[in-house]
């Protein structure tokens, strides 16, 4: 097992079409005295590198082996289908996979979607890569349906792409062989996690003892209901009701005086 307890060092696997760009910036900056090395792998290739130890951690395509592998999902990407600039699809902001129906779709052998049954007619063969069928849809051969992530990767001047509503979608979380969850994998889980630098990654931390200046506030606080009790014992009670009633005898009504006569 590889690992960042055996040396001061995190190596990171991510797939075609993953940016971990943001994330490597934090844990510079948080963690500057640990390199961080990003290994590149094909989609398909990333379990086997974990579970050899070559990279602590991966940003990958789900599904992943959970019985093996902790996963925490990151984001959904939208499907969009590849397609050549004058293409009549363009025409439209959007597409289903019925929009597709006649239309010669590549499922190359990377392909992330696990397909029941690929939509489209089928290719005359199935191209080895992703890169591959984005040469064939430019030759105005068929089209291509990837995330949107891949899309942008293989981006051509020639070409474009539009959204398949109805199309599965590809999930991107991180990864880690479970038995392997070192102080350095939690680390990066924080940060795609958003957790501030001062976050204690979730570990259990005893109760602190209540500091002395808390305990004095604490007395003062109890005390205070006793000594405003004997203030206000010391008033005569009702003094402010008498006040306004006379002291508490009922008001006579005025008398009225004779009108006086006019000289």
């Amino acid at each position: 097992m590889t690992g960042s307890e055996d040396s001061p060092s995190f190596r990171l696997a991510y797939v075609p079409g993953v940016t971990p760009a943001k994330w490597v910036k934090t844990w510079s900056e948080r963690l500057p005295d640990i390199p961080l090395t990003l290994v590149q792998v094909p989609a398909a290739e990333a379990p086997e590198v974990l579970r050899a130890g070559e990279a602590d951690a991966g940003l990958v395509r789900l599904p992943v082996d959970r019985t093996f592998f902790s996963a925490i999902p990151l984001y959904t990407e939208t499907t969009v289908v590849v397609v050549p600039k004058d293409h009549l699809i363009t025409a439209a902001e959007e597409v289903t996979l019925a929009d597709l129906a006649d239309e010669v779709l590549f499922h190359p052998l990377d392909d992330v979607f696990d397909w029941e049954a690929p939509p489209g007619e089928p290719a005359f063969e199935r191209p080895a890569t992703t890169a591959d069928a984005v040469e064939l849809v430019a030759a105005n051969v068929g089209l291509l349906v990837v995330p949107q992530s891949l899309a942008r990767l293989h981006h051509r001047r020639d070409l474009t792409y539009r959204p398949v509503v109805d199309a599965p979608q590809s999930s991107v979380a991180l990864s880690w062989p479970e038995e392997a969850t070192t102080d350095l994998v939690e680390d990066f889980i924080g940060i795609v996690r958003g957790r501030t630098v001062n976050s204690t990654r979730g570990r259990t931390t005893a109760p602190s003892q209540a500091k002395p200046s808390q305990t004095k506030t604490q007395g003062k606080a109890q005390a205070s209901p006793a000594k405003s009790q004997g203030k206000a014992s010391g008033k005569p009670a009702g003094r402010t009701a008498r006040a306004r009633t006379g002291g508490g005898k009922s008001a006579k009504p005025a008398q009225r005086g004779k009108p006086r006569r006019r000289s």
